[in-house]
């Protein structure tokens, strides 16, 4: 009896959302083009990071080898969009990570998945709008941080900030009322502040190449020395390494790429749109790859500029290119710059924001959250209630809190979404095709259908006999995708915890990675031998399982990276996610009322993961 209950519930935990194939009508309003995507794709990725972190990364990791950073950081990303791609045009629905969670791995992961996306997008959303606050007061000679902490001060050190935030408070609510609108004027607004970043963007580009000397990218220690001498205060100079193009070595390199691959976070927000897009099987996927080139050719241009423009160990991060006009004597250009800048705060602010409502939509849509949460406005077609609430808790956090230590937890969420996201395109696109036969149909094949062939040997394990994906072809992979993810975890662990001992020979070290890395081979090897799905979609991930195997190891070992604080934290979030799950979700979920109910004898056509008739083949 307990083990049947036992059952029942692990059940629930891993059962999947089917969904009707093609384009279902949605309560949201179609009003996005592919234009309108690629605006809030650039907008949110290219945000005020593009303005400081070339500076920040070049001085003391890279030096003029940014370019590359920034090259290997956007291929890195790229993996994670070609996921995110292929799921916008098999899944075009609201939710993103969350929803392809629930289609492929169950409602379990679905819920971690969208609660971990709701506090990147509200962290994001509170420090992005106290980022702004600040670039404003800052232009304006800081009389507006000057007047609140003299006469409003917060006295509660790494919990409260300084100072109440009013200007940021402001901010957030007043584009919370723009959302509120409608999705096509938050895209207006988007493609207008988008532009102006992009122009100032390019008349950056252009200046550094106008105005920038190739010598900056051979420098030597005889340059150095020049530049001690004529400096008064040495201690803005940063390290020479050993001068030249890439003057601290490939460490630095893949240290510095390792900053820059969060530059590109924020392409995700895309994927959100599938029930606003009017074509999102085709408009989500051109959307994710084209914003993410833009955003490369801006970082890679404006970080050349910048290393053409002035030395590397001269640069200083707080404002890296407002110096570099200074150093080349345009110093009005850093007006033009500071107008970018708040431009790209603005898009980034909204990139936030804009899907934030909508995860949080798709789930109380689903039973998981507070049904509440899931109302549509009648006359804009947004989800109203979710949208109000998000900004009034995003402004509520801008206002009062001290931001800098939760930041690393939009990390952790956003490279759980990306890991999630790559090993369900891996598993969905082995699984059988989504065809719903009737009870006559069925009978029928299982007539036809020699028990044998539902038996797995280690001959068919990797010379499976169908050229199309069977329901135990689909289980094995299920089942090695969830091994991959496990010993990459391991990986990743390992190489991110244990690295002294690794690069100074430990043996016992060294085996493990070894053996670690020939079951990574082997299991990847049985998943690429088995047949592929050949529905046809509007973009498929090349390469498979190569791609999805590498995002996933990318994302993972960033996450490993993270300290133990920023872990504790993300453990009291996921602890308050699961009270809410377990004493409401999975009692409320559709997928449990529909599990109530009879079956009906003709169903719509589904697409979904359903993997219960080959639960139990004979291996």
């Amino acid at each position: 009896m307990l083990w049947k209950a036992l059952r029942r519930f692990g059940r629930k935990l891993v059962r999947r959302r089917s969904l009707e194939l093609g384009m279902a009508e949605s309560r949201l309003a179609r009003c996005l083009n592919t234009l309108d995507l690629v605006a809030l794709g650039v907008g949110s990725t290219l945000g005020a990071g593009v303005y400081v972190l070339a500076g920040e990364v070049a001085k003391d990791k890279a030096g003029p080898s940014i370019v590359i950073c920034f090259l290997v950081a956007a291929l890195s990303s790229v993996l994670a969009g070609l996921c995110y791609a292929e799921f916008g045009a098999r899944v075009p629905r609201s939710g993103s990570a969350y929803l392809y969670s629930y289609v492929t791995v169950g409602e379990l992961w679905a819920f971690t998945t969208g609660w971990n996306l709701i506090l990147s997008y509200v962290i994001g959303t509170a420090s992005v709008a106290r980022a702004w606050s600040s670039a404003f007061d800052n232009l304006i000679g800081n009389h507006i941080s000057q007047a609140l902490q003299g006469s409003i001060s917060l006295n509660v050190p790494h919990v409260l900030a300084e100072y109440p935030d009013f200007f940021a408070l402001g901010l957030v609510l007043l584009l919370t009322a723009l959302l509120a609108l409608g999705a096509s004027e938050s895209a207006l607004v988007t493609k207008v502040f988008t532009a102006v970043n992009l122009l100032v963007l390019g008349f950056v580009i252009v200046s550094g190449f106008i105005k920038g000397d190739l010598h900056n990218w051979k420098l030597t220690k005889e340059d150095y020395e020049l530049a001690v001498a004529g400096v008064n205060d040495t201690y803005s100079l940063g390290p020479l390494g050993s001068g030249g193009f890439v003057p601290f070595g490939v460490q630095g390199l893949l240290r510095g790429a390792a900053t820059c691959f969060y530059a590109f976070v924020g392409f995700d927000c895309i994927a959100t749109t599938g029930e606003e897009a009017r074509n999102p099987q085709r408009s989500i996927p051109m959307g994710i790859v084209v914003s993410l080139f833009v955003c490369f050719l801006a970082y890679f241009g404006v970080s050349s500029a910048l290393t053409l423009m002035m030395p590397y160990y001269q640069l200083q991060p707080e404002s890296p290119l407002p110096e570099a006009f200074l150093h080349v004597g345009w110093a009005p250009a850093r007006y033009v710059v500071a107008v970018g800048s708040l431009c790209a705060l603005s898009t980034s602010l909204l990139g936030s924001m804009f899907p934030m409502p909508r995860v949080i939509y798709a789930m109380a849509e689903d039973g998981l959250l507070f049904r509440v949460l899931a109302q549509i406005h009648n006359d804009t077609r947004t989800p109203i209630v979710a949208t109000v609430v998000s900004g009034v808790i995003a402004a509520l956090m801008a206002f009062l809190f001290e931001l800098t230590d939760l930041v690393d937890l939009m990390s952790i969420g956003t490279l759980l979404a990306y890991s999630l996201v790559s090993i369900c395109v891996l598993i969905l696109r082995y699984q059988p095709d989504p065809e719903m036969k009737n009870e006559e149909d069925e009978l029928e094949l299982q007539e036809e259908t020699p028990p044998e062939a539902e038996k797995l040997t280690l001959q068919r394990l990797f010379c499976p006999r169908n050229s199309i994906p069977s329901p135990l072809s689909g289980q094995v992979v299920y089942v090695c995708s969830s091994l991959l993810a496990l010993l990459v975890s391991v990986l990743c662990l390992v190489l991110a915890q244990w690295s002294v001992p690794l690069l100074s020979g430990d043996l016992v070290w060294i085996a493990v990675v070894v053996v670690l890395l020939t079951l990574i081979t082997g299991i990847t090897g049985v998943i690429w031998r088995q047949p592929q799905s050949s529905t046809p979609l509007h973009f498929k991930v090349p390469a498979l399982p190569l791609l999805p195997l590498l995002s996933i190891f990318v994302n993972i070992y960033l996450m490993m990276q993270m300290t133990a604080g920023t872990w504790a934290r993300f453990g009291v979030w996921m602890l308050i996610g699961f009270v809410i799950y377990f004493g409401y979700g999975i009692r409320h979920s559709l997928e449990e009322i529909k599990g109530g109910q009879p079956p009906l004898k003709s169903r719509a056509p589904t697409v979904g993961l359903d993997l219960s008739r080959s639960c139990t083949p004979s291996i």
